[in-house]
């Protein structure tokens, strides 16, 4: 990818204070893109975009709202635009299904509608999830498997996923879907996940409550590894391979939730686990992973962190955090 690529490219990131949204936030302002930002909450004080937050053109509201994603859009002559903003844990959809699905189904209408009617745009980047595919009887996920998330959190990103694609068919809106396992690394500050929440439990010396039996499977993927997949991706938008199509992102090593706390605490110093399996897990998937082979041949992507590096710099910047905060 051009190092000048992203100078001075009128960029719009929604969900920009959340985990990868800071992140990837944060990559564009060192690039030197004119960045706008669009989140329910603002102005965070512990994110890893909080000392550049002033680089930041900020604007606190929904992607709900369509008018005002078109005002951003037309006022700050937006190029490219990242769709991160969504609400993203599945028991959060359980309880609120009707937010899950207005947040994540008619706001990315919202993002598909607006850029459609803005001329400039030049590439959509819908953040979707492994959850978009559903239990699948064949495994790893390719991007060709069917679409069929069965629960609130996981329909709702197969009903964006469809409507990405419909706007890439019908006006040929240049649109990519990305679709990730479990994202870890600096600056998620999410404890209801599995990283965060047992480096949290070591730095309070409490066991980690563990709501599955301990076998789920899942990708684990670094947040910078992702970052980067997400500006080729739009780097690469111009190309006719790319638009209206899915990608998965993966390490493509999968591991169950005891082997990775396994190699967690490991990284952290730690000699003996403490934690409680629950076994209270419903609606969740047993086992998801994803197959990268399309990012690797036609973005030629390859992630840059084994699991091992990854987890090293995330328990750093935890114990840092912690630190600080407690």
């Amino acid at each position: 990818m051009n190092g000048n690529f992203w100078k001075k490219k009128k960029v719009l990131v929604t969900g920009y204070e959340g985990f990868l949204g800071s992140n990837l936030t944060r990559e564009l302002i060192r690039l030197g893109s004119d960045v706008s930002g669009l989140d329910i909450l603002t102005r965070r004080k512990d994110t890893v975009l909080s000392p550049d937050l002033d680089k930041v053109r900020i604007y606190k509201g929904s992607v709900e709202d369509f008018d005002l994603v078109s005002k951003i859009m037309r006022d700050n002559k937006i190029e490219m635009i990242f769709h991160l903003a969504a609400t993203s844990i599945v028991g959060e959809a359980l309880t609120d299904p009707l937010k899950a699905f207005s947040t994540n189904i008619r706001g990315t209408w919202n993002i598909l509608e607006a850029a459609r009617n803005n001329k400039l745009t030049r590439a959509v980047i819908i953040a979707s999830s492994d959850k978009a595919y559903g239990s699948q009887s064949k495994l790893p996920y390719r991007e060709d498997s069917p679409l069929s998330g069965a629960h609130p959190y996981d329909a709702s990103k197969s009903c964006a996923d469809i409507l990405a694609s419909t706007y890439y068919h019908t006006y040929g809106l240049p649109v990519s879907v990305t679709r990730c396992g479990n994202i870890y690394g600096p600056g998620d500050l999410n404890f209801s996940r599995l990283v965060p929440d047992a480096l949290r439990c070591i730095s309070k010396d409490k066991a980690l409550i563990i709501r599955s039996d301990g076998k789920f499977t899942r990708d684990y993927i670094y947040v910078d590894d992702i970052v980067n997949a997400y500006l080729l991706l739009a780097f690469k938008m111009k190309e006719a391979s790319i638009k209206g199509e899915a990608f998965n992102f993966s390490n493509e090593s999968p591991l169950s939730v005891l082997a990775l706390l396994k190699k967690l605490y490991r990284c952290a110093g730690i000699k003996k686990a403490d934690y409680k399996i629950t076994n209270q897990a419903k609606y969740e998937i047993k086992h998801q992973y994803l197959c990268a082979a399309k990012a690797k041949r036609l973005l030629n992507w390859r992630p840059r962190y084994n699991l091992e590096e990854g987890l090293k710099r995330t328990v750093k910047w935890y114990k840092d955090y912690f630190a600080k905060k407690y």
